[in-house]
């Protein structure tokens, strides 16, 4: 069955609608009754503090300096205890805090700098709440999942801890990572699981294994572009020393193969026609280039630069991110030239303007600065544009609920 992404769930929502007609047009920057340094107009109350640190992170992994209210906004979200919640509307709202905006934070505010104590809290906080398999739930206590253990790993590693070395219970993250992968004997060998089911089976799941990818690498989210590594004849057993290097090859090896027909995921709700799953896919370039497996990224790029227009305009700021994260992840890509678009001014123009920038002429690290498909009155002339938002958040809050309900059932995107 296919699922919603892990960590923000409203983003994963309009994710789902990806296929669907445009309802609205939106504002290149966001409303009045949006918080100031706020990247996106769509409400934030279930991904915030997620698409915040992405937009950020990204801005930050093409050399782009963010806005300083941006950066603001995001480290005045902390709560007391160094967590992050998805979203706070006030300093005095009560903190539902959660491993994945927490991490996703860290990552960024390390990411930008300038933050140490802040950081340093919220570290803190992640490993108070490291179960005794190793690995963490999404939120403090809740059963280990390969996608919340991934994203911790990868905020601890941006902080500079030695994650290894970080065990409960005799067991480290790694660990718990490995015990979610399925075994090479059998079907979808070498894939990663969310969680198990009630009866400790395991089932591949793509999103899990993106993420899984990038966690045994110690990656961020971002990931980074490796040198060509050949891929895995077969699925290898973890074993010895290099049980952590076997468990990430093997699961870019099943990506490579899922990939490899059609070069994207897919996605479906129950009754619902399957529909390209952008954001998966973006998330399996990243891990497939951190691997080393540059030429079966390539197939996925490519299709993510022809299709991926009315999902990125739609879902903002996060998307923008994940395909800034798979271009400059993946060799060829260029985040000033995807597809025709500049996904770097994309990104900057849903939020303040970076900092010495005016949001749209900003070169980065990948590339030179190409077309952002704005005319000069500011107006969508096509490419990768076409701003629309999903309208009525009724819809929107029906598929949150829906996804936090199936959140223990996880899924395959």
């Amino acid at each position: 069955m296919t699922v919603i992404r892990h960590t923000a769930a409203a983003l994963a929502a309009i994710a789902v609608l990806g296929g669907a007609t445009p309802a609205v047009a939106a504002s290149p920057s966001p409303s009045a009754s949006l918080p100031a340094g706020l990247y996106g107009t769509s409400d934030p109350t279930y991904d915030g503090v997620w698409r915040q640190s992405l937009a950020l992170l990204a801005q930050r992994t093409v050399g782009v300096e963010p806005a300083g209210a941006a950066v603001a906004w995001l480290a005045g979200q902390q709560c007391g205890d160094g967590s992050f919640a998805a979203y706070r509307a006030t300093a005095g709202t009560p903190c539902k805090a959660d491993t994945n905006s927490t991490a996703a934070a860290v990552q960024a505010l390390a990411a930008v700098g300038g933050h140490d104590d802040g950081v340093k809290k919220a570290v803190g906080w992640l490993k108070s709440v490291q179960n005794k398999d190793g690995g963490w739930g999404f939120t403090a206590g809740g059963a280990s999942d390969a996608n919340s253990t991934s994203v911790v790993i990868g905020a601890l590693a941006k902080a500079g801890v030695t994650v290894p070395d970080l065990r409960k219970g005799g067991k480290s993250p790694y660990d718990a990572l490995r015990g979610l992968a399925l075994p090479c004997d059998g079907p979808d060998a070498g894939a990663f699981a969310y969680q198990p089911d009630k009866k400790g089976r395991l089932a591949a799941n793509a999103d899990a294994t993106a993420a899984a990818v990038l966690g045994v690498l110690g990656e961020t989210v971002a990931g980074s572009r490796q040198d060509d590594a050949h891929a895995p004849a077969g699925c290898t057993k973890p074993g010895g020393g290099h049980a952590d290097a076997a468990a990430a090859d093997n699961g870019a090896a099943w990506l490579a193969r899922t990939l490899a027909k059609s070069g994207h995921l897919t996605t479906a709700l129950p009754g619902a026609k399957p529909q390209p799953d952008y954001g998966n896919t973006a998330d399996a370039v990243v891990a497939l280039s951190s691997a080393g497996l540059n030429s079966e990224a390539a197939k996925p790029l490519h299709w993510l630069e022809s299709h991926a227009a009315g999902w990125a305009a739609q879902a903002g700021p996060g998307a923008y991110a994940q395909l800034i994260f798979a271009a400059s992840a993946a060799r060829g890509g260029d985040v000033h030239d995807f597809g025709g678009v500049d996904l770097v001014a994309k990104l900057n123009a849903t939020g303040p303007a970076p900092a010495g920038a005016d949001g749209n002429a900003t070169a980065g690290a990948h590339g030179t600065k190409a077309s952002d498909g704005k005319a000069s009155d500011g107006k969508d002339k096509g490419g990768l544009g076409g701003a629309w938002t999903v309208g009525g958040g009724l819809l929107v809050g029906a598929l949150i609920g829906f996804a936090l309900m199936l959140r223990g059932r996880r899924r395959q995107r």
